[in-house]
């Protein structure tokens, strides 16, 4: 299969849905071998069945992130079944919100940071070695728009999402300094729809559970496309970041937001949303 990516192994964290499994999907699709992990394993092997249905190379791997031993074990894993790791999009993350940081638990604090920001210096930490032996890899660590902007009740999100960005800068100039062939990029997406809205826990101000977050309804009303983003937009960027096309590109922040970052943009009563690109099977 050739591809922006072929002959590349990549292993894609919290692959087993949404943004990491458009990632993995679209990452096969161009040529690479796959590494799908996650805890979700029901939907992890079924990503991987559908990868190889079409013509690709993945394979399904149970990891949690915040476990340093299973970092060694699953990167250990990858090498000794594919031979080498070529590019690492640490995805994996967990949203939780609430009305006022006053009501934020210490417990959710701490288990917000270990998943989105220890999560992240683990998969460098051990991803990084594996690369530097082939003195060449791109590393993608998802950040978000709220890793540059302040976000009502995702104070705790925000924190953990500036710090993946900043950390992708620190790692980016240590790469260069030791002219490892490693690039290093962060990816910050708007409003996307996917499962992680159903996900994120906003209890109202009487302990409560408020309803769902509907990001269609939010990207209508904040973006200037006024829609939400798709996995697979997401997915398109990250492809970029992991293929040869970016061979000059490291310490970089692509952001894919539907505008929002840029500005306020007042629609007109009767515009549309911008139109949702069609991609392949």
């Amino acid at each position: 299969m050739a591809g922006q990516v072929s002959g590349k192994v990549a292993l894609i964290t919290g692959g087993a849905s949404g943004i990491g499994a458009a990632c993995a999907e679209l990452l096969a699709r161009e040529g690479a071998k796959a590494a799908v992990s996650d805890i979700d394993d029901l939907r992890g092997p079924e990503l991987v069945a559908r990868i190889k249905k079409a013509g690709g190379e993945a394979m399904y791997l149970h990891q949690d992130v915040t476990s340093e031993e299973q970092w060694v074990e699953v990167v250990a894993e990858v090498v000794a079944r594919y031979g080498r790791l070529d590019i690492l999009v640490s995805n994996a993350g967990i949203g939780i919100g609430v009305p006022s940081i006053t009501m934020m638990t210490l417990e959710d604090w701490r288990r917000q940071t270990a998943i989105n920001l220890d999560g992240v210096f683990l998969s460098v930490k051990h991803c990084l070695p594996a690369m530097r032996k082939n003195r060449s890899g791109s590393i993608i660590l998802m950040s978000s728009l709220a890793g540059l902007r302040g976000a009502q009740s995702l104070a705790g999100y925000c924190a953990t999402k500036g710090g993946v960005r900043l950390f992708a800068k620190a790692i980016a100039m240590e790469c260069a300094s030791f002219g490892d062939g490693v690039r290093v990029n962060s990816v910050h997406p708007g409003i996307i729809a996917t499962p992680i809205w159903g996900k994120i826990p906003t209890g109202g101000v009487g302990g409560g559970q408020n309803a769902p977050i509907d990001p269609e309804e939010r990207a209508r009303l904040a973006t200037p496309f006024g829609r939400a983003g798709h996995a697979m937009e997401i997915a398109k960027g990250v492809l970029y970041l992991a293929s040869d096309a970016s061979s000059y590109v490291t310490g970089m922040e692509l952001v894919i937001d539907g505008g929002m970052n840029a500005g306020g943009a007042l629609r007109m009563p009767d515009a549309k949303p911008h139109p949702m690109p069609s991609f392949g099977s």
